[in-house]
């Protein structure tokens, strides 16, 4: 299975996420991680889309979006080519010793410390996929109350990489 990251701009209006949804779940095929948000253009949106599949799934998806009314453009985000990034929020059940250890091991990370309140720590930390994941991994001892993981977004490091 190969992994692929796909950065769409379609049109900014209603309906847009939803016909992207699918054409995926028309044809069955899961959605690993979706993140959208508008761009510098606000008649435009970018929806980073990452898919795992063998390479004639992934080109077939690629031309059934492209396919669909209101896609502009699709590019791929590679991994060497591309700067992507997740954010999560984590709060992690922490009072007395227990704190002192959180606040470790956000620091060994460089998260962010966004909210304390008597018995638990909410945590911030933007970064690859790796990192996140070995950043819920060291707090596996510890008793999570929840979390949340937005999915990759990024961009390609040059302006004028391929698509």
């Amino acid at each position: 299975m190969e992994k692929m990251v796909l950065s769409l701009f379609v049109k900014n209006r209603a309906g847009m996420l939803g016909s992207v949804a699918d054409v995926f779940g028309s044809v069955g095929y899961n959605i690993d991680s979706l993140s959208v948000g508008v761009t510098e253009d606000p008649l435009l949106s970018r929806m980073t889309i990452a898919i795992s599949g063998d390479h004639k799934m992934i080109a077939d998806m690629k031309e059934k979006l492209l396919a669909l009314d209101g896609v502009v453009k699709i590019s791929e985000l590679k991994q060497k080519e591309a700067v992507l990034r997740e954010l999560v929020l984590v709060r992690v059940q922490a009072e007395g010793e227990t704190r002192h250890s959180v606040i470790v091991i956000a620091d060994i990370f460089r998260a962010k410390i966004v909210n304390v309140v008597n018995d638990s720590v909410m945590l911030e930390l933007t970064g690859p996929q790796a990192k996140l994941d070995a950043f819920m991994k060291s707090l596996e001892e510890f008793t999570i109350l929840e979390f949340v993981r937005t999915g990759i977004t990024g961009l390609n490091r040059e302006m004028n990489a391929k698509s």
